[in-house]
């Protein structure tokens, strides 16, 4: 008998419950969309020539992207994908057509380093499937080191796209596959970098390896809208005056400072794909926004 009531109870409670909890979903859902909402639209999204501050450089940005300033990118990373702070680039570009907010967005991050001439004498030398084992044994190292630090194992499968070199315009590009602790999907790490009079123009794209053909695909339009102004150009170094970096083409591409070039964008790609979970939810609403928006134009 007391059991009956027991039962009673429960199935009468139960429902209250259920509805509780899905008031306690839909507010949550609706704080993630109203912050989202906001968020959005503080963003500065910007296009056409971009003078990128202390780097000498310019970027001419098509209406098919859009430029997020060093302050907005530093907020994008932080806040919404869940990088740890201390995030700073010179600014990110991302597809027209996209928001930070949706899962399968990617982006590219923007940096310089003024090290000094590169000089490209080596380009035709360098022996890239030598350089990839010494890459894979340095990744190795630094992924104890990550464990120790609490952090996933890391690990370098390969070129997902082997480096080329550009003569005629001083760039710079190639892409890993890697590798992260436990993760179904591997992560696709593409690096372009532009060489200049007095350093280096570095873009990395954040992306998944299922997107591979969509990069490549823009490859040729973000190698476009990066250039040095005149009289910082590759073609402009005084050897009189300039000068020199202590390292070539091969060390750009194996990652001179791993934690600061070579895995950079490999770390901001595992957070932001822990942060998209948290966000997920809210990337439709943000895409209808931006439909919305279009549609009013």
């Amino acid at each position: 008998m007391y059991l009956n009531r027991l039962f009673i109870l429960l199935f009468a409670v139960l429902p209250l419950f259920i509805m509780a909890s899905e008031q306690v979903e839909q507010t949550e859902e609706e704080k993630y969309q109203q912050w989202a909402q906001t968020f959005w639209q503080s963003l500065d999204r910007q296009s056409g020539e971009i003078k990128l501050a202390g780097a000498v450089a310019t970027l001419n940005v098509p209406q098919s992207f859009y430029y997020l300033t060093s302050a907005d990118a530093k907020r994008v990373l932080e806040e919404v994908w869940g990088n740890p702070p201390g995030q700073d680039t010179l600014g990110m570009l991302f597809p027209a057509d996209t928001t930070p907010f949706d899962p399968d967005s990617w982006a590219v991050t923007i940096e310089y380093e003024e090290d000094g001439y590169v000089s490209d004498e080596d380009a035709d030398d360098i022996n890239y499937d030598e350089l990839l084992q010494e890459m894979k044994s340095q990744t190795r190292a630094a992924s104890s080191d990550r464990v120790e630090q609490g952090y996933q194992p890391i690990e370098l499968i390969g070129w997902a796209a082997p480096p080329f070199y550009d003569k005629n315009s001083h760039k710079l590009h190639w892409a890993k596959e890697i590798k992260f602790g436990g993760m179904e999907t591997n992560t696709l790490n593409y690096n372009i970098r532009v060489l200049g009079r007095k350093g280096v123009l570095v873009l990395n794209f954040i992306a998944q390896m299922d997107q591979k053909d969509l990069i490549e695909a823009n490859l040729a339009s973000v190698l476009a809208l990066a250039e040095f102004d005149s009289g910082s150009q590759y073609a402009d170094f005084d050897p009189d005056i300039d000068d020199v970096a202590a390292y070539g083409l091969g060390a750009l591409v194996a990652g001179k400072v791993i934690a600061k070039t070579g895995f950079f964008a490999a770390a901001l790609i595992f957070l932001k794909k822990f942060g998209v979970i948290i966000v997920v939810a809210i990337g439709a609403f943000i895409k209808r926004l931006l439909s919305r928006k279009k549609s009013k134009a």
